[in-house]
């Protein structure tokens, strides 16, 4: 018994960490309708960001201003430098381009920060609660992870449901051309776009790293189930992410568990066929009417 509620609580942390990079995913595919594939390295380099402010002023929560403050910026000025150029010049140019990003943000990282494994500090303790004299597989940290997965998840939904920011933002992503013409600017919201994305991908790379050891590829195995938990729950509900990226972790945790861990990337591939092939706009897309 105390085995199923290990993993089970194993399953919640883990699910609400690839819920927090699906969160990103989310956010950008909404303001901007781009797949960014180098969400992940753009995080990777704001916990070194963070491991190096953590390094110089022994301070856990100066690096994580400072990485959060380093992801805004540094969605900004990718979309200002690089994205904004091929915008409008096939579906395909922008998803490309982040591919190749990618590439140059691992290669940038591991010349500047270098190819080792450093370590990384947790925000809270990493030992197992004591509930009825017995520790459990949930620690502070972990239960710092799932509130600041809800906290972004509830400031999402607050941002595109009720507030002009987010109509314009959806506008903008949705019909540039009309938008414009309704005296959106629709740069500036996709510049906001990339720049808010890449924030709450810091935050999951924050959460990722937080207690174990980093290094220029530590986010790698996390794009993946980053997007299955993203196309799980739909890309348009950030609820659907978070939900998603539960569902996700619970059931690779009790794969990981009671079958093997060989069999957990194949347990996601799994997952993610089968919804694709049952409901390919995922579990929270809206019902789309078709004229017959």
């Amino acid at each position: 018994m105390q085995q199923l509620v290990n993993t089970a609580l194993g399953g919640l942390v883990q699910g609400m960490v690839f819920a927090a990079f699906a969160l990103a995913l989310v956010l950008i595919w909404r303001s901007t309708r781009v797949v960014n594939f180098a969400q992940a390295p753009m995080a990777m380099v704001t916990t070194f960001i963070a491991l190096s402010v953590i390094d110089a002023t022994g301070s856990y929560w100066l690096g994580f201003a400072a990485a959060l403050a380093s992801g805004l910026l540094l969605g900004a000025v990718i979309e200002r430098g690089v994205v904004q150029h091929v915008v409008g010049k096939g579906e395909l140019n922008a998803v490309i381009l982040t591919l190749g990003l990618f590439i140059v943000l691992h290669a940038g990282a591991a010349v500047v920060f270098g190819n080792e494994f450093r370590s990384f500090p947790a925000p809270f303790g990493v030992r197992g609660i004591e509930v009825g004299g017995q520790s459990v597989a949930l620690t502070t940290s972990g239960l710092f992870t799932i509130g600041a997965v809800l906290v972004v998840m509830g400031l999402l939904v607050v941002l595109f449901r009720f507030t002009d920011v987010g109509l314009r933002m959806r506008a903008a992503a949705f019909n540039p051309e009309v938008a414009r013409l309704l005296g959106v600017r629709v740069a500036r919201m996709t510049t906001l776009g990339w720049a808010l994305a890449s924030l709450v991908g810091s935050l999951a790379g924050l959460l990722i790293a937080g207690g174990s050891l980093v290094h220029p590829s530590y986010m790698d195995s996390v794009v993946v189930l980053g997007f299955v938990a993203a196309v799980l729950g739909g890309l348009e509900s950030p609820a659907g992410a978070v939900v998603g990226g539960l569902l996700l972790g619970v059931a690779l945790s009790f794969v990981s568990g009671y079958l093997g861990s060989q069999l957990v990337a194949l347990a996601a591939l799994v997952i993610l066929a089968v919804v694709l092939a049952v409901r390919p706009g995922g579990l929270f897309a809206p019902t789309v009417a078709r004229r017959v």
